[in-house]
């Protein structure tokens, strides 16, 4: 008989811890609206080039022809996500390496007006460097002004030996966004929020080593998009966007507020620009600048929202498709995206973008066209929206 109740108790017990896991495992389920995906309510197509350095971005310091040249580039699709951090990583280089003639008097010249060089600029200011003069072929309508926001590192194709330096260049710069976020820092009160960001996987997210440290742990979730859809995803609830058309025009702002000379000049030769000290923050242009067979170009896709309800779209969402090739025979990794960004002087119901594709080595001699509708398709896709 004793037997019998021990057995019992025990079946009870193990049905209790069962059905207890169970409902700890059950995801939250989350409702979003969709954004508006008809033709009336698309809006301007880009097409961009970001630098991607396969290794690591290079950032480092050289001394050639009583020069120093420090760079700060390829960062592939990563540029905002580690801005704010690579560019104390190489200042702080710069400090260590330079001779003695360095003053916070001396000329010193950024190439590249992206956002790259702008950060750049924006720490050597914090350093108390007074003569800075930025220089580039282009201000305006930069990969940086149409990059989507999101604060993760992607299209970056890095050596397992960097991970750790590329996660806490990443971790500084979130650090730096959060404080804009939440109206904490000292020169910058807008251009960043925090938001839901949702991803397929962890892994996908590149985000792993940010958590306990500045983010919190990401939870499942079933996304409800109510027109039968679900999506079963992860989400950061302190994800950040960054709202890069207008951080560009705040940054620049800052900069010539302070004094920085801004220059547009192609740069071909470093031997040419009269200083010790010149920071190469060129992108895609270093590729001939040093000619640096590493870099190559990622091409990618997207297109602006207009006409939506700004409140469905405070969030971010990034899922990545199988990898295909374009009609051109270029290797595609065809990803959606939608983040909350705007174009500058947008209305304020002109808000969101959906993206993208990764192309690696195409040019704007092969723009690969159809990949706008390809994209498209799978975003209506995403969302289950049939019409």
């Amino acid at each position: 008989m004793q037997k019998k109740i021990y057995r019992s108790f025990l079946f009870v017990s193990l049905a209790f811890l069962i059905i207890s896991y169970a409902s700890a495992k059950e995801s939250e389920i989350r409702y979003i609206s969709p954004p508006k995906l008809e033709e009336a309510h698309l809006g301007k197509r880009i097409l961009c080039h970001r630098p991607m350095r396969h290794g690591s971005p290079a950032m480092e310091v050289t001394h050639k022809n009583g020069k120093y040249i420090i760079s700060n580039y390829g960062h592939g699709g990563s540029g905002w996500t580690l801005a704010p951090g690579s560019a104390i990583y190489v200042v702080d280089l710069f400090e260590k390496s330079a001779d003695k003639g360095l003053t916070k008097n001396s000329k010193i010249t950024v190439v590249g007006a992206g956002v790259i060089g702008l950060f750049t600029a924006y720490e050597l200011v914090q350093r108390g460097y007074k003569n800075i003069e930025i220089i580039s072929e282009q201000m305006e309508d930069l990969v940086s002004h149409n990059a989507g926001g999101l604060l993760a590192p992607v299209s970056m194709s890095n050596d397992s030996k960097m991970a750790a330096m590329i996660s806490k260049i990443g971790i500084d710069a979130y650090r730096f966004y959060e404080k804009v976020a939440k109206s904490q820092h000292k020169d910058f009160n807008t251009g960043a929020v925090i938001v839901p960001t949702y991803f397929k996987t962890r892994e996908d997210s590149g985000l792993e080593p940010y958590v306990n440290v500045v983010m919190e742990p990401a939870k499942d979730v079933i996304i409800d998009f109510g027109n039968g859809t679900r999506q079963e995803l992860v989400v950061y609830d302190n994800g950040i966007f960054i709202d890069t058309a207008v951080f560009m025009v705040t940054l620049t702002k800052y900069l010539k507020g302070k004094g920085i000379k801004f220059k547009k000049q192609k740069v071909s030769v470093f031997d040419k620009i009269n200083t010790n000290y010149i920071f190469n923050c060129a992108g895609i242009g270093a590729k001939d600048l040093v000619n640096d067979d590493k870099l190559v170009s990622v091409q990618g896709h997207l297109i602006m929202l207009k006409n939506q309800n700004p409140r469905d779209l405070q969030h971010m969402i990034l899922v990545y498709f199988d990898e295909d090739t374009t009609k051109s025979g270029f290797k595609v990794k065809r990803s959606f995206y939608m983040f909350p960004k705007r174009l500058a002087n947008s209305s304020a119901n002109d808000v969101g973008v959906i993206g993208g594709t990764f192309i690696e080595g195409a040019t704007p001699n092969s723009p690969n066209q159809e990949e706008f509708d390809i994209m498209l398709r799978n975003a209506r896709k995403f969302y289950g929206i049939t019409n």
